[in-house]
């Protein structure tokens, strides 16, 4: 296989995730803007997952650029994350319907915890295929953002016992460090 044709597979599995986020969305039965409070809940999780949603799929498309070879373990790491990103609607809907209270939070945290741990193994999968002179490898260098976001959910997690706001605020912090844009992939292909 392909990384092309691994990553044309990944990019439907996104596209069937965000379609199903969306239509978490209800529509209000009334028609004045005091309908729309209720579901602002919902729709704060939504957005907070599909920028979530967003940075895997612009990270997983680097990610295969600089793939030179689509092994057996490959594929199966790939299928580790993308059953952890389609967890994320049910997360996310249970999160909002329940306004953000710490159960659905914890278990939101445990999703994106999970989510970013399988983007770990498999960039991991695709060094070890690649060799000791990865491409993947010499471009995101030591991952420190990688790191920090586990360790952001896990103290987003163990928070949201105590505070479900601050989780929700660490899970807006660690998406704020992916949004800035990560040159490394990008600098090591133009080489």
């Amino acid at each position: 296989m392909t990384a092309g044709r691994l990553e044309a597979f990944s990019d439907g599995v996104i596209a069937i995730i965000i379609t199903i986020m969306v239509l978490e969305l209800k529509v209000p039965h009334g028609g004045g803007l005091q309908d729309l409070r209720p579901l602002l809940p919902v729709f704060l999780s939504y957005v907070l997952s599909f920028i979530y949603v967003g940075i895997y799929w612009n990270n997983h498309h680097h990610l295969f650029h600089l793939c030179t070879a689509v092994t057996g373990g490959v594929l199966w790491a790939n299928l580790h994350l993308l059953f952890w990103l389609s967890l994320l609607p049910f997360a996310t809907g249970w999160m909002g319907e329940n306004h953000f209270t710490s159960v659905p939070t914890a278990l939101y945290g445990g999703v994106l915890f999970m989510a970013a741990a399988a983007y770990y193994v498999l960039q991991q999968t695709i060094i070890h295929a690649q060799g000791e002179d990865s491409l993947l490898l010499q471009a995101i260098g030591s991952d420190w953002k990688g790191k920090a976001s586990l360790l952001l959910y896990v103290l987003a997690i163990i928070t949201t016992l105590y505070f479900s706001w601050i989780a929700q605020a660490i899970f807006v912090i660690a998406a704020l460090i992916w949004m800035i844009p990560d040159r490394r992939i990008e600098k090591r292909l133009a080489k």
